[in-house]
């Protein structure tokens, strides 16, 4: 890739920035939207090989581009494009997001060698994990795990680089061989026991890596550091590693217990997954019950952070990790809402005048400032909110808080409300980075106005908890939803609407932090609760009960959920409605449990007819529906019916390309849907007689 060179008339390479075996990666600049990414370039096949062989590689290529694109974790590196150049003379690319920081190996080399600090080492364990159970619940194994292919991002961000190309390299032979001995390799210090005898890889041979690149970081040389590859290779199979705080003593035993758990010869031997892992980790940190008793100060990687989402709202996405028959999870909307905490007053009628906020039709003077024209302006807003534009009700909300800020000044508590209803719009909008940035400005001003246990600064509190769970850090969103919730069961009492809310937010919580059985008591105490305050048909009863379900999916008990789920869409659709979306939902995952459970003829007829009801009541293209057309599809499948799977996954692609656009990642991810659909068809065909 020469300089300057436009690479399929869109990405202009600017500077190299590395070279490997694979290829080069180039800084570019997206000519398209104007942004900067990375790219990279594979290297072309040599002269020696035919035709076939290119043609598999670019096959193989897409379709490992595309399992990559579809990963969306704050802790993998996201694509945002790929495809081939060869008509033009370029390469097979990749466009990925470009990274600010250091990948491990590098900060290894700027610490000359020595480990790094205790609480890094820890941080980038956590965040790893986090990451690998993730994409391991998605079915994707990384296959070369090392620190030159993880990087630690200014902000302190720990992604995870070059899913899918360690597969290729794999499946078409361009890794390199042991001398003389024809095996396929990866990196030396870093290889599973069954990756070096050429067994079948999974998911436990990237946690053997990860325990490698921890033991390194933490102690400053892999554990196998044997000189030539042989005898690294011959370690990792016979030798027992020395135990890592015999080189370095301050490492807590916790620590050196799990690392050394992760590089167990035998895959069984090591943890059962990622997310296992996960929890121990922050289990550690969090200590004893999971929570601490005085505030803890934000993570390193937080420092000045601008980020967040809106009060009481989840990013659970609409289709993936959560929307299939066989996922971890399923949304509880398709917007990925829960319930919302609003922090303006205009969503109570009886705080209207506590708030300032006029009745409808009053005037607007002249003055901008005047404060009839700012409450105006903040029910105008409002009415925008309501009405789903957001983008005009963040610019109107603005107004209002930079008025009020002139009139009544920063830290008045009309113009504190405006705030953080500027950072409820951004939530909305996806921006969460300037959300989160609001909610602490707005929480400090009311903490240090109205005190830390006011009611406002409670609520506000509350947001900056959901904040953080929309940033994947659901250890801090655990840890700040626990303190709020003791806090509002003291001054609100423990059965108040907002206590039982944020109890509800803990429980969310710890699903994150795969605490399954933690919170399915968690959701069952708020769904106990809400059912005898405010009756069984209330809302906020059904949505608990609705979590529990999810709960006991999650703990192995599809069976319970399937009868509970059964009673609540009875007790749903008497109270609102057979074609209720909540109806609905609740329907889908009664889908979920039956697929767990391999009832797959009932899970397709329940997703049949959510899916219709759906399309008749939401519209063909609503996410609900494309997430029950989709779980159909999948259902299908598992019953062996890839002839009728095959014109759902097309139509899903043919919807998600034309309203989402090529390159966005559920666009990728039905592409891959259809051509698994379409490889299996082709492997049914051939067994045919």
């Amino acid at each position: 890739m020469a300089e300057s060179r436009l690479i399929q008339g869109r990405y202009r390479s600017l500077d190299l920035i590395g070279r490997g075996g694979m290829g080069e990666v180039w800084r570019a600049r997206d000519e398209s939207l104007g942004r900067q990414v990375a790219v990279k370039c594979l290297k072309p096949p040599g002269p020696e090989q035919d035709g076939h062989f290119t043609q598999v590689l670019r096959e193989r290529f897409r379709r490992e581009a595309r399992v990559a694109a579809s990963l969306q974790h704050r802790g993998v590196t996201v694509v945002h494009d790929f495809g081939d150049d060869s008509a033009a003379g370029g390469p097979l690319y990749l466009v990925m997001e470009l990274l600010e920081g250091r990948n491990l190996s590098q900060l290894l080399e700027d610490n000359e060698a020595r480990p790094l600090p205790v609480d890094v080492v820890l941080d980038v364990a956590e965040q790893m994990a986090a990451a690998l159970g993730y994409t391991h619940d998605q079915g994707v194994v990384h296959r070369d795990l090392k620190p030159a292919n993880i990087m630690r991002l200014t902000d302190g961000t720990v992604k995870i680089c070059d899913f899918g190309i360690a597969r290729l390299a794999h499946d078409i032979g361009f890794t390199a061989k042991l001398t003389g001995g024809g095996m396929a390799m990866g990196t030396p210090h870093y290889m599973s026991p069954e990756q070096i005898a050429g067994g079948e890889v999974d998911h436990r041979s990237d946690l053997y890596s990860l325990g490698c690149v921890l033991y390194e970081i933490a102690t400053g040389a892999p554990p196998f550091d044997l000189g030539d590859s042989w005898s690294v290779l011959v370690g990792h199979r016979d030798t027992i590693p020395v135990p890592l705080r015999d080189h370095r003593p301050e490492l807590p035993e916790h620590f050196e217990r799990l690392v050394l758990d992760l590089l167990a010869k035998r895959p069984e031997d090591r943890p059962g997954d990622a997310r296992h892992l996960h929890r121990r980790l922050v289990e550690a940190r969090l200590g004893p019950g999971g929570t601490v008793g005085a505030p803890a100060p934000l993570p390193a990687w937080a420092a000045g952070m601008t980020a967040g989402r809106k009060a009481g709202l989840d990013a659970r996405p609409a289709s993936g990790e959560w929307a299939v028959l066989t996922g971890s999870w399923t949304a509880t909307r398709a917007d990925g809402a829960r319930p919302i905490v609003r922090p303006d007053a205009a969503a109570d009628p009886r705080l209207t005048a506590a708030y300032g906020l006029p009745r409808a039709g009053s005037p607007e003077p002249g003055d901008p400032d005047h404060p009839d024209a700012l409450a105006a302006g903040h029910t105008r807003a409002f009415t925008l909110s309501r009405a789903g534009r957001p983008e005009e009700a963040l610019a109107a909300y603005a107004a209002v808080a930079r008025g009020r800020a002139r009139a009544l000044g920063p830290d008045h508590p009309d113009t504190l409300a405006a705030r953080q209803e500027e950072a409820y719009e951004l939530g909305r909008l996806g921006r969460h980075r300037e959300a989160y940035e609001v909610y602490g400005a707005v929480l400090a001003a009311r903490a240090r106005t109205m005190g830390p246990r006011h009611p406002d600064t409670l609520r506000c509190r509350h947001n900056l908890a959901c904040a953080m769970g929309a940033l994947g850090r659901y250890a801090d969103a655990h840890r700040i939803a626990a303190e709020v919730a003791a806090d509002r069961a003291e001054v609100l009492g423990a059965e108040h609407a907002d206590t039982l809310l944020t109890r509800y937010e803990v429980a969310y919580a710890l699903g994150r932090l795969d605490r399954w059985e933690d919170a399915l008591a968690a959701f069952r105490q708020v769904a106990a609760v809400r059912e005898r305050v405010l009756g069984r048909d209330h809302p906020d009863a059904l949505a608990a009960r609705y979590e529990v379900a999810i709960a006991l999916g999650r703990t192995g008990r599809p069976a319970e959920a399937v009868e509970l789920l059964r009673a609540l869409v009875r007790d749903r659709t008497r109270a609102y409605g057979a074609v209720d979306p909540e109806t609905l939902r609740a329907r889908h995952v009664l889908g979920v449990n039956l697929g767990r459970l391999e009832r797959w003829d009932e899970a397709v007829a329940e997703g049949r007819e959510v899916g219709t009801a759906r399309a008749e009541t939401l519209g063909a293209e609503h996410p609900d529906t494309l997430v029950s057309r989709r779980e159909l599809a999948v259902g299908l499948g598992r019953l062996g019916r890839w002839d009728e799977a095959l014109p759902i996954y097309r139509e899903l692609s043919g919807i998600r390309e034309r309203s989402l656009g090529d390159e966005h990642p559920d666009t990728a991810l039905a592409h891959a849907d259809e051509a698994h659909c379409l490889e299996r068809l082709g492997q049914v065909c051939y067994q045919e007689p």
